[in-house]
């Protein structure tokens, strides 16, 4: 279980692949602070540590997470929001995020807005996903709260420091970025939806 508020921005160092999978290495501040089986959020997606090394750590993403998200997209260089898993008393600070993207978006437009930026997305509607206004969205693990929500796309206001902070700074038009829905308004549309069929 996750929160959203980024910790850390890692750099991808190794990409390697072994038959489906994608080992993903990443040097990261938080490194220290690693052991092996350990969960961390990378752009939201929730990976276990599967080898440390110095200031350097390995996860594994297998064939179902690389359809899914982003991660398939990323390069040598690269930087990854990072977020370990919370700890049991400590301050719920952002929302509950469970670390299992939803689906992929695409960056749509970024307006400047007088020391804060807009940022638009938009996504395939047909998965079933909604965002309501003021309601909360994880993007690339960033815990947001839904501007301009519509059927298909959505914005979200970024402050200078989220901007600096997180690898928000480095999304363009087309940049592709992962989607985490509210995990209540998951359940409450899977139950309207069932209603329907009654």
């Amino acid at each position: 279980m996750f929160t959203g508020i980024i910790e850390d921005l890692g750099v991808i160092t190794r990409l390697e692949t072994e038959l489906d999978n994608l080992h993903i290495t990443v040097k990261s501040n938080i490194t220290a602070e690693l052991k092996i089986d350990q969960s961390v959020a990378h752009n939201g997606v929730c990976l276990t540590v599967v080898q440390l090394n110095d200031k350097e750590y390995t996860v594994t993403a297998i064939k179902e997470t690389l359809d899914k998200t982003n991660l398939n997209h990323l390069q040598i260089g690269d930087t990854v929001n990072l977020e370990r898993a919370m700890k049991l008393g400590d301050r719920l600070d952002g929302h509950i995020v469970q670390g299992h993207v939803d689906q992929t978006a695409i960056c749509e437009n970024i307006e400047e807005a007088n020391g804060s930026w807009i940022f638009t997305f938009s996504y395939d509607a047909s998965l079933n996903n909604i965002t309501i206004e003021k309601g909360s969205i994880t993007v690339n693990g960033v815990s947001l709260t839904v501007v301009n929500s519509k059927q298909n796309s959505f914005s979200v206001a970024i402050i200078p420091y989220t901007y600096e902070h997180t690898n928000f700074k480095t999304f363009t038009k087309g940049s592709t970025v992962n989607l985490e829905f509210d995990v209540l308004g998951k359940y409450v549309s899977r139950l309207a939806n069932l209603n329907k069929l009654i």
